[in-house]
């Protein structure tokens, strides 16, 4: 019999590949962790969110996870219909409960599925707590015979139907400004969910202002077009293709669970997220008089910086990748925005998580607020700056031998030494390897911990240096393929 390949939960829960590993054996070993973890926290006291997006099976495994809660005595809300993960999360928080189970894969490709666990403060879960529920898994692994609860367990729970999205989006016109948006009604916006969970949120909350939304990519489609649902520029042509010869005046889109963005300008050309949490900040500081502090993750555009400085009573807060610790930078203080640059950001007043269908939202408000077409709002921004920021990330796939050297590589350069020409100014370890070449100069490497990928990011705000940086990696990373 082929061995069993361990459970692992990554930067946000445990995903996996449909029938493979992702089976209704281990949902029950996840679930019973989960409701170990809960039980040894907050007894049976607290009920427990059960949620879902559209992928394949995802509500029957939602509702076999809920089934085994109940056998612990915890009392389960369960979702009514599949929802954004952001919509989860706010439920978990706002119900008072022990926490959320939240069935999706997010932007991972159709074959996948996963179990995000949502603590109760609605922001990631961080390590602390996923190495118990981790360290749970591991033993009923390890002890099969033992996945029944005790036989002094309560009485078993109860399962009530639970109906969130007018909760949650009457909350979120505590956000967004929905008379703003109505002032741009003759705004022509093509939205794309990619068959994923912000259909009927985006759009409909967006055409009940009266703005003019054709969606593409909507309905139940568990194989999401024979895509990833994941809005980056490769996998949205179809957006940029219409939204520049239909002449739309904005694409949005969101991924699988709809906690990340896209955003394609009235031009047709795909903006980054380095390019619209910038904006948005400005936004909210300008327009909305938010204050407080700007999180980014370390791979983030310095643009923030940037204005953060211009502005002169914004602390920037950096953070390693993973919104976990943005979220819990976000629980500690006051956060204007906390966004990273893999497309997801929250903002101040809202829960610790990534949240899609606010930023197309927000994005819309910014628009008719400003008046002005995404474009020119972008270098408005960039004049706001002083400068120009130049981007570029790439994943490099390498042997895990070839990967680890690498790495060791750019671990031993220090302040002083030299990429390529360039002084590298001072030396980043807490993720991987950041390497500050000026004020507002810098590359990141780090090593997947799942796959033997080795990740590079960079930003300058001077092209040529962007090439020299790129000539650096290559020589380091000789024999691979050259930088494209």
């Amino acid at each position: 019999m082929a061995e069993k390949r361990q459970i692992k939960f990554g930067t946000d829960g445990w995903r996996a590949v449909i029938a493979e590993q992702f089976t209704f054996d281990n949902v029950e070993i996840v679930t019973r962790a989960i409701a170990k973890y809960i039980i040894e926290r907050f007894g049976t006291q607290k009920p427990v969110v059960v949620g879902y997006d559209l992928r394949f099976l995802a509500k029957d495994f939602a509702k076999h996870a809920a089934d085994i809660l109940t056998e612990y005595g915890l009392n389960i809300e369960f979702a009514d219909t599949w929802h954004p993960t952001p919509v989860i999360a706010y439920v978990a928080k706002e119900h008072h409960t022990a926490g959320a189970m939240m069935f999706t894969a997010s932007h991972n490709p159709p074959e996948y599925l996963g179990i995000k666990f949502i603590p109760e403060y609605a922001g990631p879960a961080m390590p602390d707590i996923t190495d118990k529920i981790i360290a749970n898994v591991r033993y009923f692994e390890a002890n099969p015979d033992a996945v029944r609860p005790p036989e002094n367990q309560p009485a078993k729970g109860a399962i009530q139907m639970i109906h969130p999205r007018d909760e949650y989006v009457n909350f979120l016109k505590t956000l967004v400004n929905f008379d703003t948006i109505r002032q741009a009604k003759g705004l022509r916006v093509l939205y794309d969910p990619m068959y994923g969970a912000g259909q009927d949120y985006v759009d409909t909350l967006l055409r009940e202002c009266g703005i003019d939304v054709t969606t593409i990519h909507s309905g139940h489609d568990a194989l999401f077009g024979g895509t990833m649902p994941e809005p980056k520029e490769e996998y949205l042509t179809e957006l940029i293709q219409r939204v520049k010869t239909e002449h739309f005046d904005l694409g949005l889109s969101s991924d699988g669970d709809a906690d990340r963005f896209g955003v394609v300008d009235e031009t047709g050309r795909f903006l980054t997220a380095n390019e619209v949490v910038p904006m948005v900040f400005r936004h909210l500081y300008k327009n909305k008089g938010f204050r407080g502090a700007v999180v980014r993750s370390l791979a983030t555009s310095k643009l923030l910086d940037c204005l953060a400085e211009g502005y002169g009573d914004v602390q920037v807060i950096e953070t390693p990748v993973g919104f976990k610790w943005i979220g819990k930078a976000m629980r500690d203080q006051d956060v204007i925005i906390g966004g990273e640059e893999s497309g997801g950001f929250s903002i101040l007043g809202h829960i610790p998580e990534k949240d899609g269908v606010l930023a197309d939202l927000l994005i819309v408000e910014m628009m008719a607020q400003e008046g002005k077409p995404l474009s020119q709002i972008y270098a408005d921004t960039l004049k706001e700056a002083g400068r120009n920021f130049y981007n570029y990330a790439e994943n490099f796939h390498l042997k895990e031998s070839q990967k680890e050297a690498a790495v060791q590589h750019f671990k031993a350069l220090k302040a002083g030494d030299s990429l390529n020409g360039l002084t590298i100014e001072s030396v980043d370890h807490r993720d991987g390897v950041k390497l500050n070449l000026g004020h507002f100069e810098w590359v990141v490497i780090r090593p997947s911990g799942t796959e033997p990928v080795l990740r590079v990011y960079m930003e300058t705000t001077d092209p040529g240096k962007l090439d020299k940086i790129k000539q650096g990696l290559e020589s380091a990373l000789s024999p691979q393929p050259a930088l494209r």
